[in-house]
């Protein structure tokens, strides 16, 4: 699978290296590879060939100060409350808090999902151990016209049949 470029990257990271390696000068480097003497520059500049991040470099609020993050962050380690009712709790005390303003601030702090609960899951048992051959069959009638039969072996898998049609109710 070949090199993915964004859409307006210029030069491969083979190319990249032939710039940073070269050892002519940037207009030659340039005409060389099609490109503007000012990426040439870039390139020889820099030390890896990877692409470097877009975005800012420390992400921050436009709406929420620092200190109102900071008792949100606080609020929501404290409390460990769902996304809503810390909206609610919160907005007495930051009044231009929104639901997504909120969201983006805990998504940006790393806790925007709550950690599981283990104590109030029951755990999972694994079924009864059944010789090959065993089968369970589920019958389930439609308005007492037709019929449907599934059955299932613990060790193999599902297995079912189609439904047929039955004057009287299915035995169980």
């Amino acid at each position: 699978m070949g090199q993915v470029l964004h859409g307006s990257a210029r030069t491969t990271e083979a190319v990249r290296r032939a710039i940073q390696h070269g050892e002519e000068s940037l207009r030659v480097l340039a005409k060389r590879h099609g490109i503007n003497q000012k990426t040439v520059a870039k390139w020889k500049k820099r030390t890896a060939v990877k692409d470097l991040p877009t975005g800012p470099k420390d992400p921050h609020s436009t709406v929420l100060t620092i200190e109102e993050e900071a008792v949100i962050v606080a609020f929501r380690r404290h409390t460990l409350l769902p996304l809503d009712d810390c909206l609610y709790a919160l907005q007495a005390t930051i009044p231009h808090l929104t639901r997504s303003s909120l969201h983006r601030c805990l998504q940006r702090h790393g806790i925007s999902r709550l950690p599981e609960v283990t104590g109030d899951k029951t755990p999972k048992r694994k079924f009864k151990t059944y010789p090959i051959g065993y089968f369970h069959i589920d019958i389930a009638g439609f308005r007492q016209q037709r019929a449907s039969y599934a059955c299932s072996s613990r060790s193999t898998g599902p297995a079912s049949s189609p439904s047929s049609s039955c004057t009287s109710r299915p035995a169980r």
